[in-house]
């Protein structure tokens, strides 16, 4: 009886103990939740009416230089708070600045979710419409899709006669010149020899151009 009576009493210890362990993570969690709500306070966010959209840029850079000072957790027995100030310091430090024209720019969301879920959807679609697992080419043109309701073809041609020949091909140039680079790195890895052979080419046609300028002059 003894013996039972000892080991329950070690066990109740142990128990004991890992409890005490437990609530005070738990609290240290709840804490740490606590300072999350402050700083979405702080930020305004997520907008909850237009009258959120008075507040300015200098009024939320004041409010959160305040809540980090005040925001001073023990590094060795408060890791969880711990690990919030550190990213948001860091992460204050690096992108604040461009956080708040959120807050100048009238009309400016200020996150881009409506705009993720706008090109999940346009994924979505060029998978049904296609048939391909793979939506590359959506990554790498989306930005420059657009869409038009139309009830015909003729109705169609009609939407794509608005936009002015001159803006359509200052773009397109625009775009062949951004994918410039891609294009060689893919024909590099395709075929070596060719990538290379350009480049030899193209280098003799600019030394043959320069030096023919420079027996002009």
């Amino acid at each position: 009886m003894d013996s039972q009576r000892g080991y329950f009493q070690q066990l109740s210890k142990q128990v004991k103990r890992v409890l005490d362990k437990n609530r005070t993570l738990a609290n240290n969690v709840q804490e740490a939740h606590q300072w999350l709500r402050q700083i979405s306070d702080c930020l305004h966010y997520p907008r909850k009416s237009h009258s959120d959209d008075a507040v300015s840029s200098s009024q939320v850079a004041k409010e959160m230089k305040e809540l980090l000072d005040r925001f001073q957790p023990d590094p060795k027995y408060q890791r969880p708070q711990s690990a919030i100030k550190s990213k948001l310091q860091r992460n204050w430090n690096l992108y604040g600045a461009d956080l708040l024209h959120t807050y100048d720019i009238p009309g400016l969301p200020p996150d881009n979710l409506q705009i993720e879920s706008l090109f999940g959807r346009l994924r979505r679609h060029q998978r049904r419409v296609s048939g391909r697992k793979s939506t590359r080419p959506l990554r790498e043109f989306g930005q420059y899709q657009v869409l038009f309701s139309a009830d015909s073809q003729a109705d169609l041609l009609n939407h794509l006669r608005t936009v002015p020949l001159h803006e359509y091909r200052k773009h397109r140039k625009l775009l062949e010149a951004a994918e410039t680079s891609r294009h060689f790195m893919h024909c590099l890895h395709r075929d070596p020899e060719v990538a290379l052979q350009r480049l030899v080419n193209t280098y003799s046609s600019l030394t043959s151009t320069h030096n023919a300028a420079l027996c002009n002059v």
